[in-house]
């Protein structure tokens, strides 16, 4: 299984010191966790995608390409990018570009986002949000896969003979998640093309995702890609975690009663019983993580919530030290003697070049020769004798 963190990029006053970050001070920072996390061991690092304050990443693939140049293992995705509001012609150019520099190690997340105002803001209409985003993936779906795209549909302007540059690296398209928190057609649309689905398992009672869960495996071995065991699921969580559990409690109390999405609601230890946050000792931390397998079934990505709420960055870098020196080492363990031997692998770029081409080399795309117009003519990539 692979573990990392996932940050929503808040600017969130910090409760404790009165004092709030500036961007500069945040996207540094963001850098710092993102090393640390892979510092730690931890596997993926992701990022959401806003374009509204007090959230600072509405560039999510200049940030990751920045993250992946400083790493060397780590996997850089997206906790959402925009299907709807970006289009798709753009998403298959800049995620690609992003697969060549971090020489694979990336993803992405597709969802619709929380944001009301930013369908407007980019010239869309929310009541379309749900058609938006199915239409747009089944174009960027195309885009990566076939060399020259004919393509009608309602809302973009039509494509003849369109070439998305750069075409994916070793000819295979970055691996998509489709995220969902409510909507059973994203999860039929994931099922369709045999893309994973990640639920974000941070506000909602457990039995909410494990129906979507559920009919999203149902419908992965209905369109033949494996059986319901082999389907890719992704699960987020938050955790806080101190050595003792009074002292995780105590310090993480003002974060969780002030922070904007769940502040003035729910005591915290309510919040505790109902969802999947965690607040604690490394060991119980590892027990709740645990219970998510007994729900869920076995799944290849699980992500972790340790940014938010104004926490101080010197607060999240020790979050981090825990997770990976105390928590995930136990669970790596735990969930690998517990993990029904039918359950497919994590999808990583290495492990899909070698299911697509074995031993052969992968195909790396050119352009046909030019034509003599390299301004406005096309030069394709086309495989010819």
């Amino acid at each position: 299984m692979q573990f990392g963190i996932f940050s929503v990029s808040d600017i969130t006053r910090d409760p404790v010191s009165g004092e709030t970050p500036s961007e500069a001070e945040r996207i540094d920072a963001i850098v710092q966790i993102a090393e640390k996390a892979e510092e730690v061991g931890l596997d993926v690092f992701a990022i959401g995608e806003h374009h509204n304050p007090p959230f600072f990443s509405s560039a999510p693939t200049t940030l990751l390409s920045h993250i992946a140049a400083r790493t060397k293992k780590l996997i850089v995705s997206t906790a959402t990018t925009l299907i709807t509001t970006n289009d798709p012609v753009r998403i298959a150019e800049e995620y690609a570009m992003l697969q060549h520099l971090s020489k694979g190690r990336m993803d992405l997340m597709l969802g619709r986002g929380n944001t009301a105002p930013v369908y407007p803001w980019f010239g869309q209409d929310i009541r379309q949000s749900l058609p938006l985003a199915l239409e747009n993936y089944n174009l960027l779906h195309r885009l990566w896969r076939e060399d020259v795209v004919d393509w009608e549909g309602k809302f973009r302007t039509p494509l003849q003979g369109f070439t998305s540059t750069p075409r994916p690296l070793d000819d295979l398209p970055p691996f998509v998640w489709h995220g969902s928190i409510r909507t059973p057609e994203i999860a039929e649309q994931a099922a369709f093309y045999g893309d994973g689905f990640f639920a974000n398992n941070i506000f909602w009672p457990k039995e909410h995702y494990m129906r979507l869960i559920k009919f999203y495996r149902q419908r992965y071995a209905h369109y033949g890609h494996g059986t319901e065991k082999q389907a890719i699921v992704g699960l987020g969580g938050q955790a806080y975690i101190a050595k003792r559990s009074q002292d995780a409690l105590k310090e993480f109390r003002p974060y969780f009663n002030e922070a904007p999405v769940y502040g003035h609601g729910p005591k915290m230890e309510d919040f505790m019983e109902m969802t999947p946050l965690s607040v604690g000792s490394p060991q119980e931390v590892i027990d709740k993580t645990l219970t998510f397998r007994e729900h869920f079934g076995d799944y290849q990505r699980q992500m972790f919530l340790m940014d938010h709420a104004g926490l101080p960055l010197k607060m999240v870098l020790n979050q981090l030290d825990l997770l990976g020196e105390e928590v995930v080492p136990v669970l790596r363990k735990e969930i690998e003697s517990r993990q029904d031997p039918e359950t497919a692998k994590p999808p990583t770029h290495a492990l899909r070049v070698k299911e697509k081409y074995g031993d052969e080399p992968a195909r790396q795309p050119k352009p046909n020769a030019n034509r003599g117009d390299n301004v406005t003519g096309g030069s394709p990539y086309q495989d010819t004798e």
